[in-house]
C-alpha cells in the first residue's frame, strides 16, 4: 500500500510540474526600419596626387533594415546608391566619374549592398558584412558600424541611426582609370574611404 501511495505522489508531482512549466517563448516579431534620406549621407574620399584628398558624396540612395531583436544583432540590411547622383563639386570631374573610365553610370546605374547582415560586437558597436556590387563586379566587404540607440522624435516617430566606415579598392571593382605624375605617383589613389551616416524610422 505504501508503495502505491508513493507512486501516486510521484505521478502527481510530475503532472503538477508539467502544468507549471513555462510555455515556449513566442518568436520575435521582426521590425522594419526605413531610411530617412533627409538625415542621411553617403560620402567618400580618395587621395589625389599623393598629397591631398578629393571628397565627394552621392545625393540619391535608399535603404532599409529588418531586425528580430531590439539590439539589431543579425539585422538584415538593404542599401542602394544612384551612381548618377555623384557630386564632387566639379562638373567636369563628375562627368568623368560617371563615364566608362570609372562607374559607367549609363550601363551600371546602381551601386548596391546585398546579403548584408549587421553583427553585434558590443554595445552600440557592430560589423556589417555584405556583398558590394559596383559596375558588374561583386565582392565581399566589411564596414565598422556604430550606433543602434533608439528614441522617439517630436512627431512620435521611433528613430535609430548608424555610422558605417570602411575602405575598398576601386581597381578591384574595375574603376581602373589612372595616370602617373612625373615622379611616378598615381594621380588618383586606389583606396577609397567611405563614410555612411543613416537615420532610420520604424515602419508603422
Amino acid at each position: 500500500m505504501a508503495m502505491i501511495v508513493a507512486i501516486g505522489n510521484v505521478t502527481a508531482i510530475a503532472q503538477k510540474a508539467k502544468k507549471a512549466a513555462p510555455a515556449p517563448a513566442a518568436a520575435a516579431t521582426p521590425t522594419k526600419w526605413v531610411l530617412d534620406p533627409a538625415h542621411s549621407t553617403v560620402k567618400f574620399s580618395v587621395s589625389h596626387l599623393t598629397v591631398s584628398e578629393v571628397e565627394g558624396s552621392f545625393k540619391l540612395f535608399s535603404g532599409s533594415l529588418e531586425s528580430n531583436t531590439a539590439d539589431f544583432n543579425n539585422a538584415k540590411v538593404e542599401f542602394s546608391v544612384d551612381v548618377n547622383s555623384i557630386n564632387t563639386d566639379n562638373d567636369m570631374r563628375d562627368k568623368h566619374l560617371k563615364g566608362d573610365d570609372f562607374f559607367n553610370a549609363e550601363k551600371f546605374p546602381k551601386m548596391t549592398l546585398s546579403n548584408a547582415v549587421l553583427k553585434k560586437v558590443k554595445a552600440n558597436t557592430y560589423v556589417l558584412e555584405a556583398d558590394l556590387t559596383i559596375r558588374d563586379v561583386t565582392k565581399k566587404v566589411k564596414f565598422n558600424v556604430t550606433g543602434g540607440s533608439t528614441m522617439v522624435d517630436p512627431w512620435k516617430n521611433t528613430k535609430t541611426g548608424f555610422k558605417a566606415t570602411g575602405k575598398i579598392s576601386r581597381k578591384a571593382f574595375n574603376l581602373r582609370w589612372n595616370t602617373l605624375t612625373e615622379a611616378g605617383g598615381a594621380v588618383v589613389g586606389d583606396e577609397v574611404s567611405m563614410t555612411i551616416n543613416v537615420e532610420l524610422a520604424l515602419q508603422k
